[in-house]
C-alpha cells in the first residue's frame, strides 16, 4: 500500500466550500443533448407522407379556385403539426426526468466523512473515493492507491488497464469517463465536466442518440409498407374515377383522400411516446429504464434469476450472534472483524459491525489493504498500533480456515456451527488475525490464527412473499442466487416462497466439467448458493439456450457479462457499482425485488395497450378507407375529402397516443403467461381479426348512406350522416379495445383521459354536423335530428356485437 496523503485527504472539502465551487464551476456534467425546437419537430413533421398529400391537396384546391378550402386544408395541416409537436415534447420531458433521475453518484469526503452524492456535484479540490467497478466522474490526481488498475479505453483506446499510484515514475493522473477495474484508492479532483479530457470529447459527442429498438423498426416497417400502398390506391382511384368521366383535377383529390385514409402514420409516433412514457412512469416506481427495448422484452420474461442479499432482504445488518472459539487469538473477534473491513466502506455488513465492536481506529495507522478477490473470498486489512502490527481478515468461513490452516476437525467443527447458524437464516463470517513485523503481499502468507465467527441477521423484504407468488402467477419461474451457505440460502427461500423443497445446488454445479450436470440442475432448482458472478453468465447461457427469456440481477463488476447477456439485465441502484449499471438495461433504484415484479407488470401493461392502441389505429382506417372508396365503385359522389379526414386524425391521434396510453391493466395481466419473444405486435391473426372488426364498423355508415340516399335527403346531409356514423364508430371502437366486462363496463371504467377525449370528440362532431356555419366549411348540412341520432347511435350497436368476438380474441 502506498503512503497515506496529507491530512488534507482524510478530510475532504467542508460542504460551505464544496457549495461555493459548484455555484463558481457550475455542475461536473456536460451540456444536454440539443433539444429539437417546435421548428425543428415541426419541419421533420412536414416530411411525413400524409402531411405532403396534404399540402397537395391544398394546391389542387387553389387549382380548382377554392381558396376557403385551401385555407381550411392549411389550419389543418397546421392543427396536425401542432399535436405532432405536443406528443414529441411530452416524449422528449419525460426522457429528460429520466436521465435526470438516472443520474450517476460519487463517494467523497466531506467534513472529514465520506458521503455519497450526484456526480454533477463533484467539484475541483473534492477527494474522491474509487473502488473496483467506479466509473470515474472527474479528472482527479492519484493521493492513494491500493493496487488500483484503471481502464482507460475509452480516451486511448488501449485496451490493458493502467496501474496507478503515487509512486514516482507511475501514473498519478485518473481521468472522466475512465473506470476502476480493481483495487480502490483515493484522488484530488482537477478538473469537472467539460473541462474535463472526456468533456472535450463528449460535447462532439452529445446528440448521438440510441438506436431505435426492435418494436420502433417494425413499426416503421409497417408504416413505410402502408404508405407504399397508399401512394398505389392514390393512382388508382385517380385513373379509375378519370376513366369513369370524373374531371382530372377531381379525381386526383378523392385519390389523394384515399391515400390520406390508408396511412396508418400515428404508429411510430405511438410506439416512441408509449416507451418514453412508459420508461417515465416505471421511474416513479424506482426502476430506471437504460434502454427502451427493455420495456419490450419484460413482457417476455420466463425467468427471475434474483440475488438475496438486498434484493430479497433488506440489506439492513444486524450482528445476532457471535461465536469466539479462540480465547488466544491476536485481537479480540468484533474488533478484529471491523479492523479487517475496508477503509471508508459503506457496506452494510461493515456498518454493523462498526456498531457492535465500537472500535476507534484514532491511534491506528493503516499501513496495506487486502481487496476481495473470488480466489480469496476475504478481505483483509494491516493496521500499526500500540507499537505492534496486526493483519485482519474477514471472509466466507471456509476460506478463512483454509487462511489458517486448520486441522480437519477443527474444520469439521467450524463448518458444523456454520452450518447450525445458516439454518436460522443467517448470514456467517469467519475472522482471523496475526501479529506480523511486515505486512506481507497476501493475508495468506502471515500466520493468520482462526479468531471465531459472526452471524448477521437481514431480514426479509416485507413484500417479498407475495411478489413471488405473484410472479409464479404470471408463469415466470424465479431463481435465487446467492454466495451465502447453502442452509441459509434454503432458510431465506422458504421464507420468500420459492420451490426449494428438492434441494439446494452449489454454483460450483454450472462449472462442473460434466456438460450434463448444469442442464440436469437447473430444471431441478430454483435456490444456488455460493455462486460466483461466472457462474450467473453461465447460468443465463443454459436459460437461453433452454429457450428462457432471462431477467438477470447483479450488483459487482464481474456480473456485468451476465448483465449484457441477459434478456434484461437489472442493476442496482444503491449497492451496484457503474461497471453493473452500464452493462443493466434496467437499474432497481431501492434494489428491491417486489420492484422488479412491479416492472415485469409494468412491461406487460405498457405492451398491452400499445398492441391495444395499434389495433384500434388499424382499425378505424378500415372504414375511413371503405367510404373513400365509394365514389369509385358506387358511383355517387365523394363522401370524404382530405379535410375530413384531418379532422378524423385529429380524433384518432389523441385517443391512440393519450387514451389508450394510460389504460390501467387488465384484472388478468399477472395471471397469464408470459408473451412470446418472437410475436410480432400485429401478427397475421391480428391483421384478420382487426380488419374484419374495422369492415364491421363500416357496415353501419354503408347502411346509414344507403337509407339516407334511399330516403331523399339532400346531397350535403347524407355526407354529413357518414361523418356522423363514422366517428360514433371511432368511439365504439375505443371503447372495443378497452378493457372491460361488457361495453357499458368499459365505458364507465374510470380513465380521464378516455373521458375527455369522448367529450371533445363528440364536441367537434355537433359543431361541424349541427351548427350551420361550421358544417357549410365543411361542405354539410345539418341533418334532421332523427336521422343523426340514427347515424350516432348503430355503431354502438354493432360495438356490442362483436364486443364478444374481440374479448375472445
Amino acid at each position: 500500500m502506498s503512503r497515506i496523503g496529507p491530512a488534507r485527504a482524510e478530510i475532504g472539502l467542508a460542504g460551505d466550500e464544496a457549495m461555493r465551487r459548484l455555484a463558481r464551476d457550475g455542475p461536473n456534467a456536460l451540456p444536454d443533448s440539443e433539444q429539437r425546437s417546435p421548428l425543428r419537430i415541426a419541419l421533420h413533421a412536414m416530411r411525413e407522407p400524409m402531411l405532403l398529400l396534404l399540402v397537395a391537396a391544398g394546391a389542387i384546391y387553389l387549382a380548382l379556385g377554392e381558396p376557403r378550402d385551401a385555407i381550411l386544408l392549411l389550419l389543418s395541416i397546421l392543427a396536425v403539426v401542432a399535436l405532432t409537436i405536443l406528443q414529441e415534447y411530452r416524449a422528449e420531458h419525460a426522457l429528460r426526468a429520466l436521465r435526470e433521475q438516472a443520474s450517476p453518484s460519487a463517494r467523497v469526503l466531506r467534513d472529514g466523512a465520506p458521503v455519497l452524492i450526484a456526480s454533477r456535484e463533484v467539484v475541483v479540490g473534492d477527494v474522491l473515493l474509487v473502488e473496483a467497478g467506479d466509473r470515474l466522474p472527474a479528472d482527479a490526481s492519484v493521493i492513494e492507491a491500493v493496487d488500483l488498475l484503471v481502464d482507460e479505453s475509452l480516451l486511448t483506446g488501449e485496451s490493458m488497464p493502467i496501474r496507478k499510484s503515487i509512486r514516482a515514475g507511475d501514473d498519478m493522473r485518473l481521468w472522466a469517463g475512465t473506470m476502476v477495474v480493481r483495487g480502490s484508492g483515493r484522488g484530488e479532483v482537477t478538473a469537472t465536466g467539460t473541462r474535463t479530457e472526456f468533456g472535450r470529447i463528449g460535447v462532439a459527442l452529445r446528440d448521438v442518440r440510441a438506436p431505435p429498438t426492435p418494436l420502433q423498426l417494425q413499426m416503421r416497417r409497417l408504416a413505410r409498407l402502408f404508405a407504399l400502398l397508399s401512394m398505389f390506391s392514390c393512382v388508382l382511384m385517380a385513373a379509375a374515377l378519370f376513366a369513369q368521366g370524373t374531371d382530372a383535377l377531381d379525381a386526383l383529390l378523392s385519390g389523394i383522400t384515399l391515400a390520406i385514409a390508408t396511412i396508418p402514420e400515428e404508429f411510430p409516433v405511438v410506439v416512441t411516446v408509449y416507451l418514453a412514457l412508459g420508461a417515465w412512469r416505471m421511474s416513479r416506481r424506482a426502476v430506471l429504464v437504460r434502454r427502451p427495448a427493455a420495456i419490450e422484452a419484460l413482457g417476455s420474461v420466463t425467468v427471475l434469476c434474483t440475488d438475496k442479499t438486498g434484493t430479497l432482504t433488506e440489506n439492513r445488518m444486524r450482528v445476532d450472534n457471535v461465536s469466539d472459539e479462540q480465547a488466544d487469538a491476536a485481537l479480540p473477534l468484533l474488533a478484529a472483524a471491523a479492523l479487517a473491513a475496508p477503509l471508508h466502506s459503506l457496506d452494510p455488513m461493515d456498518l454493523a459491525l462498526r456498531a457492535a465492536a465500537q472500535t476507534q481506529c484514532d491511534a491506528w495507522t493503516p499501513v496495506r489493504e487486502y481487496p476481495f478477490t473470488p480466489a480469496r473470498r476475504s478481505v483483509g486489512m494491516a493496521w500499526r498500533g500500540d507499537g505492534q502490527t496486526f493483519v485482519v481478515v474477514k471472509g466466507a468461513p471456509e476460506a478463512v480456515a483454509a487462511a489458517c490452516r486448520l486441522p480437519t476437525h477443527k474444520v469439521a467443527v467450524i463448518e458444523a456451527s456454520v452450518a447450525r447458524m445458516a439454518r436460522r437464516g443467517l448470514r456467517v463470517l469467519g475472522v482471523a488475525a496475526a501479529r506480523v513485523e511486515t505486512p506481507p503481499e497476501s493475508p495468506e502468507a502471515s500466520p493468520l490464527r482462526w479468531g471465531g465467527l459472526i452471524a448477521f441477521v437481514d431480514p426479509l423484504r416485507d413484500g417479498v412473499p407475495a411478489a413471488v407468488a405473484q410472479a409464479r402467477a404470471a408463469g415466470i419461474r424465479v431463481v435465487m442466487l446467492t454466495g451465502d451457505h447453502a442452509a441459509t440460502a434454503q432458510t431465506i427461500a422458504e421464507q420468500a416462497g420459492l420451490e426449494c423443497t428438492a434441494r439446494v445446488s452449489p454454483g460450483e454445479v454450472f462449472a462442473d466439467a460434466d456438460p450434463a450436470a448444469a442442464p440436469a440442475a437447473l430444471r431441478d432448482t430454483d435456490v444456488f448458493a455460493r455462486v460466483k458472478p461466472e457462474h450467473k453468465l453461465r447460468l443465463v447461457t443454459l436459460l437461453q439456450q433452454q429457450g428462457e427469456v432471462v431477467a438477470m440481477t447483479g450488483d459487482g463488476v464481474n456480473d456485468a457479462p451476465a448483465l449484457a447477456a441477459a434478456h434484461v439485465g437489472v442493476a442496482m441502484g444503491k449497492r451496484g457499482t457503474d461497471v453493473a449499471r452500464e452493462s443493466a438495461s434496467i437499474v432497481l433504484v431501492d434494489d428491491d425485488f417486489t420492484s422488479l415484479v412491479h416492472a415485469v407488470a409494468e412491461g406487460r401493461r405498457i405492451y398491452d395497450n400499445l398492441h391495444a392502441a395499434v389495433r384500434y389505429i388499424m382499425a378505424v382506417h378500415v372504414p375511413i378507407t371503405c367510404l373513400a372508396l365509394l365514389p369509385a365503385f358506387l358511383g355517387v359522389p365523394p363522401v370524404l375529402y382530405p379535410l375530413h379526414v384531418v379532422l378524423l386524425q385529429l380524433i384518432i391521434d389523441p385517443v391512440c397516443s393519450i387514451v389508450f396510453e394510460a389504460e390501467p391493466a387488465h384484472p388478468d395481466l399477472m395471471r397469464r403467461p408470459p408473451r412470446p419473444a418472437s410475436q410480432p405486435i400485429l401478427g397475421p391473426r391480428d391483421f384478420a381479426t382487426t380488419a374484419l372488426q374495422g369492415l364491421a364498423m363500416f357496415l353501419p355508415l354503408l347502411l346509414t348512406d344507403f337509407f339516407a340516399r334511399r330516403a331523399g335527403l339532400p346531397d350535403q346531409q347524407v355526407p354529413a350522416l357518414d361523418f356522423t356514423a363514422l366517428v360514433a364508430g371511432n368511439v365504439a371502437l375505443m371503447l372495443t379495445y378497452r378493457a372491460g366486462r361488457s361495453l357499458l363496463h368499459a365505458a364507465l371504467a374510470p380513465s380521464r383521459q378516455f373521458r375527455i377525449a369522448v367529450v371533445a370528440a363528440l364536441a367537434v362532431l355537433i359543431v361541424v354536423t349541427r351548427v350551420p356555419p361550421a358544417a357549410q366549411w365543411l361542405s354539410f348540412a345539418p341533418p334532421p335530428w332523427p336521422w343523426w341520432f340514427v347515424a350516432l347511435a348503430i355503431p354502438f350497436v354493432v360495438a356490442m356485437v362483436i364486443r364478444p368476438w374481440c374479448m375472445r380474441d
